[in-house]
């Protein structure tokens, strides 16, 4: 969100007709209007009632951040800290969080690809008003499944500002063995307050007109200026350091937490065993490199059988930075200097990832099928589905136990990370809760069961895309 106090237009839009619900206090469940009014919705799940096993309070409130090599600059974080302090809990863990907003803004929670109740979610005027300055709400939700999450304001563009932290949920019976694991948050760094595409001053920030920006009527296929790439907060100029033993096997835990990056990751010396999509366990496979998009997670083992001094890095795949690096380091290794990696030789693709659990109700014929075309605004600054930009945008209805089915052809030139709020799905034989949509009439097609009744965003997870209106509701029907 930028430093305006005013109320965006979209938000405004929002708060007038598309989606807007009752003010909520403590742990309440929202009123689920119809985000187009004509019809009434499936009543939500009510969020867990039994005591907490996990509590604990995240502040939200402005800070300054200054990772080596570059300016200070302000910043909204989580606890003070970038990226904010990671929450961990056991599968099946009641938990209860207290957001106290200490912004000039309001603003919300968003658990990333865990399925709680609609009124946990924490999409403001969908699933919540927003926590207004001074304010505080309860989140409440059961940790399940098991897997490798974020959490992250869903407020304007509040996520580039740093309002992002990691969250485990370990699970109880491992599929993989591992001797220690390090969370690796991935991310890029804005120095100064985002702005959105609709800004078109021409010197501005991320999303704008001008030499560096990506508004004015011009079609967005450049990034935000960033100042850098991040792991965990750090610079490539001041990397972090995993310390590893040598024949351990180690998880590490990818989290791509950007608002507008593909990366590339690769561990030099060293193949990827990746074990994990967006949390949910596959059959381990071997490669020397992944992409990620904004909102995707992979869970990846190293067999600490090459001692040395090792570089992660962590490239973007559409920019001009300088890859985000750290360290892997052997004990007793008394190399100063990381081995960069190599040429990749073997990339990830979806069509490698099988499931562990595939979902159930996914086979066959589907009951209701959306094919959907994500585009560009010709000439306005916005980014739409089927043409349409939210909020000013038709729900996708569906009814409780269906099995859906979502196409979707990319008329764009640029890639979408396509985020589904409330559920997995799958796409091929994977199971997850984002999907990159390569640009250039690239199509993906993925099904879930809906099982999880409410009003659920379904979004490109590009901060400014999703700003910019490439966004719907997922609306359960009675």
């Amino acid at each position: 969100m930028s430093d305006h106090t005013s109320i965006p237009r979209r938000e405004f839009l929002q708060v007038l007709g598309a989606t807007g619900v009752s003010a909520l206090a403590g742990c309440a469940q929202p009123a689920n209007p119809s985000p187009d009014g004509s019809a009434p919705t499936a009543t939500p799940r009510p969020a867990p009632s039994a005591a907490a096993d996990v509590a604990a309070t995240v502040q939200a409130a402005p800070s300054t951040i200054q990772p080596s090599g570059a300016a200070s600059a302000k910043s909204w974080l989580y606890d003070s800290a970038f990226p904010g302090p990671e929450l961990r809990m056991a599968e099946g863990d009641v938990v209860e969080v207290e957001l106290t907003n200490e912004l000039p803004a309001g603003t919300t929670i968003h658990w990333h690809g865990i399925p709680v109740s609609n009124g946990m979610d924490g999409v403001p005027n969908v699933t919540q008003q927003p926590v207004d300055s001074g304010g505080s709400f309860t989140y409440k939700f059961r940790a399940e499944p098991a897997g490798t999450y974020f959490f992250h304001s869903h407020a304007g563009l509040q996520l580039d500002r740093g309002l992002l932290a990691p969250l485990v949920i370990e699970e109880s019976d491992p599929h993989v063995e591992y001797d220690r694991e390090h969370t690796v948050v991935v991310d890029d760094y804005l120095e100064g307050a985002p702005r959105p595409l609709s800004d078109d001053d021409s010197d501005r920030g991320p999303g704008g007109g001008g030499s560096g920006g990506m508004g004015g009527g011009m079609m967005a296929d450049r990034r935000p200026p960033y100042a850098g790439l991040l792991i965990d907060g750090r610079l490539p100029t001041d990397p972090r350091t995993f310390d590893v033993q040598e024949g351990e096997r180690v998880r590490l835990r990818f989290i791509n937490a950007s608002s507008a990056t593909l990366f590339r990751v690769q561990v030099a010396g060293h193949p990827l065993s990746v074990t994990h999509a967006d949390g949910q366990p596959v059959d381990p496979v071997s490669v020397d490199s992944f992409v990620f998009g904004s909102g995707e997670r992979y869970d990846a083992i190293v067999e600490a059988s090459n001692p040395g001094t090792w570089e992660i890095r962590a490239g973007a795949v559409d920019g001009n930075e300088s890859p985000a690096r750290a360290v892997l380091a052997y004990d007793g290794s008394e190399s100063s200097s990381p081995t960069a990696p190599s040429t990749s030789e073997r990339q990830l693709s979806y069509r490698d990832l099988d499931a562990i659990s595939p979902l159930d109700g996914v086979d066959g014929s589907p009951d209701r099928t959306f094919d959907v075309t994500l585009s560009a605004g010709g000439r306005s600054d916005d980014w739409l589905i089927d043409g349409q930009a939210y909020p000013d945008a038709e729900p996708f209805q569906v009814r409780e136990g269906e099995h859906v089915r979502v196409r979707m052809t990319n008329r764009s030139p640029v890639v979408h990370p396509m985020h589904l709020h409330g559920h997995f799905f799958q796409v091929q034989d994977a199971v997850k809760d984002t999907v990159v949509v390569p640009g250039h009439r690239g199509e993906v097609t993925f099904d879930f069961v809906a099982d999880n009744p409410g009003n659920w965003l379904f979004h490109c997870h590009n901060l400014y895309h999703l700003d910019a209106g490439m966004a719907r509701v997922v609306q359960y029907l009675k």
